[in-house]
C-alpha cells in the first residue's frame, strides 16, 4: 500500500479517542468486552480516514467521532443476547413493577410481582437479572460528548504497527467479509441494503461483520502479542482461518509475515 502520511497522521493522531470512547461505551455496557470495542473502533477509525473529505469542512475528529459509535452501536446489536420473547416479557415484567411500586409506595418484591403475573417467583427473580443485562444504547447525547483535547499517544512507533497489521489483516479477509466491512464502515451504507445487495438476511450480514472483526483482532493478537497468543476468537474453520494468515503474510510487510511464520500459523 503507498504511504499517505496524511492519512496515517489523522490515524495515530486520534488512536486515543478510540481508547477514551471505548472505556465510556464499556462502563455503561460493561457485558461487552473493552477490548473487542477498542479493535471494533480502531477499524472504524482506519476506514474514517480512507473516507475522509477535509473540503467539506467537518473535522477529522468529530467525523471520526461520529463512525466509531456507530460502529460500536453495531457491534452491540450484533452481540445482544436477548430475543424478541425475552424483550417482551423483560418490558411487561417492569411495568408490573413499576405499578406496584407507584400503588405501594416503596419498591415491588418478585413474590409480589410474581403473584400479580401469576407466574413463578424464580421466573421474576430470572427476568430481573435479564433486564440488568440488557446493553445500553448509543443514543444518549452524553455519549456523544467527549475531551477533544485528548493528548497524542507517546507509544507512537507502537501505534503506526498496529494500523499496519490491521490494514494488512482488512485486506486479507475473505472476500464477502471484506465487501461487509467496506459497505459497514467505509460506505456507511445500512445492513438492511447491504443484504439485499448479497442475497442474504440482515442477521446473516451482521454475523459476518462480526466474523470479520473477530478475524481482525486473531490478527492483530498473531502478530503483536509479546508472549504466547491468546486462543482466536474467530469462528471460522481452521482452513479459512490459515488461508486467511497465509494472505497476510504474502501480501503484507515483511515483519508481519515473520511474526506470522514465528507463530508458525501459516508454512515458514
Amino acid at each position: 500500500m503507498p504511504p499517505h502520511p496524511e492519512r496515517d497522521r489523522l490515524i495515530v493522531q486520534n488512536l486515543p479517542l478510540v481508547g477514551y470512547l471505548a472505556a465510556e461505551t464499556h462502563a455503561r455496557a460493561t457485558n461487552v468486552p473493552r477490548d473487542e470495542l477498542a479493535a471494533v473502533g480502531a477499524l472504524a477509525l482506519v476506514t474514517a480516514a480512507d473516507a475522509f473529505d477535509p473540503s467539506l469542512g467537518v473535522p477529522f475528529a468529530a467525523y471520526a467521532r461520529r463512525r466509531i459509535l456507530g460502529a460500536f452501536a453495531d457491534e452491540m446489536r450484533a452481540m445482544d443476547w436477548a430475543t424478541r420473547g425475552i424483550r417482551t416479557r423483560i418490558k411487561e415484567t417492569l411495568a408490573v413493577r413499576d405499578t406496584l411500586t407507584a400503588g405501594l409506595g416503596r419498591t415491588a418484591t418478585a413474590a409480589e410481582i410474581a403473584t400479580a403475573m401469576g407466574v413463578s417467583e424464580d421466573a421474576v427473580v430470572e427476568t430481573l437479572a435479564d433486564a440488568g443485562r440488557t446493553l445500553t444504547t448509543l443514543d444518549d447525547p452524553s455519549a456523544r460528548e467527549v475531551a477533544t483535547d485528548l493528548p497524542l499517544p507517546e507509544e507512537s512507533a507502537m501505534l503506526a504497527e498496529r494500523r499496519a497489521v490491521l490494514e494488512c489483516a482488512i485486506q486479507a479477509l475473505p472476500e464477502r467479509m471484506r465487501r461487509i466491512v467496506h459497505a459497514v464502515y467505509i460506505e456507511e451504507r445500512p445492513i438492511t441494503q447491504i443484504a439485499a445487495e448479497l442475497g442474504v438476511t440482515h442477521s446473516a450480514v451482521s454475523q459476518q461483520r462480526a466474523e470479520a472483526v473477530r478475524l481482525l483482532r486473531d490478527a492483530l493478537e498473531q502478530c503483536l502479542a509479546d508472549g504466547e497468543p491468546a486462543a482466536p476468537i474467530s469462528r471460522v474453520s481452521a482452513s479459512v482461518r490459515t488461508a486467511f494468515f497465509t494472505r497476510m503474510a504474502a501480501s503484507g510487510p515483511t515483519r508481519v509475515a515473520q511474526a506470522l511464520r514465528a507463530r508458525a500459523v501459516v508454512p515458514a
